[in-house]
């Protein structure tokens, strides 16, 4: 059905739901690579206040993609909770801005809403929001997941140790982790991305990062990010394996293009849980996301970007994972152009994925070639601490040497604890206290002040 907004006495029509929410979204430069973007900004403001009044309903009855032809989109109706949603199935897109920032959306009853909401829903109502209304919801949302310890709860803020190497030497690695664990990185994973998806490489690591764990004591999880079919294979194998990790999109033709379907995740997903690796809890899935991977897959289905990244957290939602991260600025400027772009971007994606219940991080990132620079992820990095972003990488100097972009570094995730009042992990905390890494008000203490136990870990 056709939707309308006159502004100005100019009257502009769009074809459909997903003609709508395209022009309605903040201007980014993948929407206009792709051809779906307003092409005035009278036009998008008209777009967004036409979505504002399109009821929740339609989402349910008009799919962006249709649902004989795309598995999320079966995933995402034939999983809705109609009992969740019924509170707000009266409500406009418009109204449910309007309630999500009233103080009568809690805590609790956004936990309560979460399964009623589909990922358009959410995607519509963000694309009507200022960057401080995405940082208001998203604060209030709150997910707690476990594994070796307790990663989400209020006040806490976790980080991804990311040790990459680019030949995947397993003394550069550890040289790298052992940096990240003096600085009190590495609650949320010890994650590396491999630069070779050869098993044996892959199990090497994991090896590696298991018997360091266990030597001593370590309450986090491991995870080499490696596509999920070796992983498979690893688990077979008996290999250490803690988390599984898998790049997701949101369309059927954007995961065929990484080699994986929702049938192939739940596999992996069952015979994780069957390796009962956790202690605290049995989350065991790792998934990254990001704007544009659809469109750079040729996948897209005419579908904006961000309603895209959206619609893959109904994939990642499925399989109640440990931890879900858009890596956020990663694709590049063609994509999202600017400092401007990748700000927003991260916001929006944060927001949707906590309102749709997932426990979301953020690599908070830019490419070389991008207009943007560390000034820009400072400001987003402080954003997605005040608005409770789950966690953050831990890279040694903010700069990859193996994927060559720039992200955050030890010292960005000391900063923000310190800015905010923030404390990693609890279990994670007692162990760098235990281990005179930080002090007993949770500071970390200077590098040569420390135990040097875990500088002769790889002698």
């Amino acid at each position: 059905m056709p939707y309308k907004s006159t502004i100005k006495n100019i009257t502009y029509s769009f074809a459909d739901l997903k003609t709508l929410l395209a022009k309605a979204t903040p201007l980014r430069s993948g929407d206009v690579l792709a051809g779906l973007a307003a092409d005035t900004y009278i036009e998008r403001v008209a777009a967004q206040t036409a979505l504002a009044d399109v009821p929740l309903k339609i989402f349910l009855e008009e799919l962006v993609i249709p649902y004989e032809t795309d598995e999320i989109t079966m995933l995402i109706i034939d999983t809705h909770d109609a009992n969740a949603f019924l509170p707000i199935s009266h409500f406009t897109v418009g109204d449910l801005r309007d309630w999500l920032l009233c103080d009568e959306a809690t805590t609790g009853i956004l936990a309560l809403l979460a399964a009623g909401l589909t990922p358009e829903m959410v995607a519509a109502v963000s694309k009507l929001m200022r960057n401080q209304d995405l940082i208001t919801v998203a604060k209030k949302c709150s997910v707690i997941t476990k594994f070796r310890n307790t990663i989400g709860l209020p006040g806490r803020l976790s980080t991804r140790l990311q040790p990459n190497h680019p030949t995947d030497d397993p003394r550069g690695v550890a040289a790298s982790i052992i940096d990240g664990l003096l600085y009190g990185s590495g609650d949320a994973v010890i994650g590396i991305n491999p630069a070779t998806d050869n098993p044996s490489a892959v199990a090497t690591l994991l090896y590696m990062i298991d018997d360091l764990r266990q030597k001593y004591e370590i309450p986090t999880q491991s995870c080499v990010l490696c596509h999920i079919t070796t992983t498979l294979e690893l688990m077979q194998r008996n290999i250490p394996v803690d988390l599984v990790f898998q790049s997701i999109g949101g369309t059927e033709k954007t995961n065929s293009s990484f080699g994986i379907n929702l049938a192939l995740l739940n596999e992996a997903h069952l015979c994780a849980l069957e390796l009962n690796r956790g202690t605290t809890g049995n989350n065991v899935m790792y998934f990254e996301t990001g704007q544009g991977n659809a469109l750079s897959a040729n996948a897209n289905e005419g579908v904006d970007q961000q309603t895209c990244e959206a619609r893959a957290y109904a994939v990642a939602r499925k399989f109640n994972p440990l931890l879900v991260n858009t890596v956020v600025g990663f694709i590049g400027p063609e994509y999202l152009f600017d400092g401007k772009q990748i700000i927003r971007a991260a916001l929006e994606d944060h927001f949707c994925a906590k309102l749709l219940g997932l426990p979301m991080g953020c690599d908070i990132c830019y490419t070389n070639h991008a207009e943007a620079d560390q000034d820009d992820m400072d400001t987003l990095l402080t954003l997605l601490g005040v608005a409770g972003c789950n966690f953050i990488m831990g890279i040694p100097g903010a700069d990859d040497i193996m994927l060559n972009y720039q992200s955050t570094s030890f010292h960005d995730a000391l900063y923000i604890r310190k800015l905010l009042g923030l404390k990693p992990a609890p279990e994670f905390e007692a162990w760098l206290k235990k281990q005179g890494i930080a002090d007993d008000g949770g500071n970390i203490l200077p590098v040569a002040n420390n135990h040097t136990l875990l500088l002769n870990s790889f002698e």
